[in-house]
C-alpha cells in the first residue's frame, strides 16, 4: 500500500480561511487611574508606530543587531526577561490585552513617573491585532519570533481565530530572516495536535525541535508555570525558516 494512504486525512478546517476580525478580551477589570495614565501617558513613547514598522530595526532607540518579535506576550515576563538577557536585540513585544500592557509597563514606570521614565531602549509595543504588524513589516525582518501559549480557541467552529494557522503560514515566513526562528509553546492537547497538523502540510519552515521540556534560552512564563502546576504537559516547537 503506497504511504500516502497510511496517512491520516486532512482535517477540513485547516482549509477554512482565518477570520479577518480580532477576537479576545481587550480589557478585563476596569482600569485604575494608575493604569489609565500608564495607557495614556507611557504606552504611547514606546508605541511602534505603522511607518517606522516599515523599517524596524531604525525605529528602536539604540542600535540593534537583530529584531525579534513576541505575539501575544501576556503580562509580559517573558519578554522583560528577553530585554533584560539582549540588550543589543530589539524587542517588539505585541499585546492587545489592555491589562496586561499596563502591568507590564508598571514594571518599568514608577508612580507619578508615567510621562517621563525611561523605558528600555531595545523595546517597542504593539497594542493591537499581530497579523496587521506581519503585514507591514518588511521581508526578511524578524530574526526570531515567539508565539507561548496562545489562546487555544479550543472548539472546532473557531479553529479560524488561531494564530497557527496554514493561511497565515506565508505571511509569518515573509517577514522572518532565512534560518530564523519560530518558537511555539501550547499546553492545550487540541492546539498541539493543530500545530502538528498543520506543521505536517507546509515547506516553509523545518522543524528543528519537538519537546515537553522548556528550551534553556527560552524564558519561562506564568502561563507555564500554571499548565504544570493543573498537570497539562507543555509541548515546545522550534522551527526554522527554510
Amino acid at each position: 500500500m503506497p504511504a500516502a494512504d497510511l496517512a491520516p486525512p486532512r482535517s477540513r478546517k485547516l482549509d477554512r480561511a482565518p477570520v479577518a476580525r480580532l477576537y479576545g478580551r481587550r480589557r478585563g477589570r476596569a482600569l485604575r487611574p494608575r493604569q489609565q495614565r500608564l495607557l495614556a501617558l507611557t504606552l504611547p513613547r514606546a508605541r511602534l508606530s505603522e511607518n517606522a514598522a516599515q523599517n524596524p530595526r531604525a525605529a528602536f532607540g539604540i542600535p540593534v543587531r537583530e529584531v525579534w518579535l513576541e505575539v501575544g506576550f501576556g503580562a509580559g515576563e517573558h519578554t522583560a526577561e528577553l530585554l533584560s538577557r539582549h540588550p543589543d536585540v530589539g524587542i517588539i513585544a505585541s499585546e492587545v490585552f489592555e491589562n496586561g500592557l499596563v502591568s507590564f509597563l508598571a514594571r518599568y514606570v514608577p508612580e507619578g513617573e508615567e510621562e517621563i521614565a525611561p523605558l528600555p531602549p531595545n523595546l517597542l509595543l504593539w497594542p493591537d491585532d499581530a497579523r496587521a504588524l506581519l503585514r507591514l513589516l518588511p521581508e526578511a525582518s524578524i530574526s526570531r519570533l515567539f508565539l507561548l501559549f496562545p489562546d487555544p480557541w479550543p472548539k472546532a467552529r473557531h479553529a479560524r481565530r488561531r494564530f497557527v494557522h496554514p493561511a497565515l503560514l506565508p505571511l509569518i515566513a515573509r517577514v522572518i530572516v532565512p534560518e530564523g526562528e519560530w518558537c511555539i509553546a501550547s499546553d492545550d492537547p487540541t492546539y498541539q495536535a493543530w500545530v502538528e497538523e498543520t506543521l505536517a502540510g507546509q515547506d516553509r519552515f523545518d522543524i528543528v525541535s519537538v519537546s515537553t521540556t522548556r528550551p534553556e534560552a527560552w524564558p519561562s512564563t506564568r502561563y507555564e508555570a500554571k499548565a504544570l502546576r493543573e498537570g497539562r504537559t507543555p509541548r515546545y516547537w522550534t522551527l526554522r525558516r527554510s
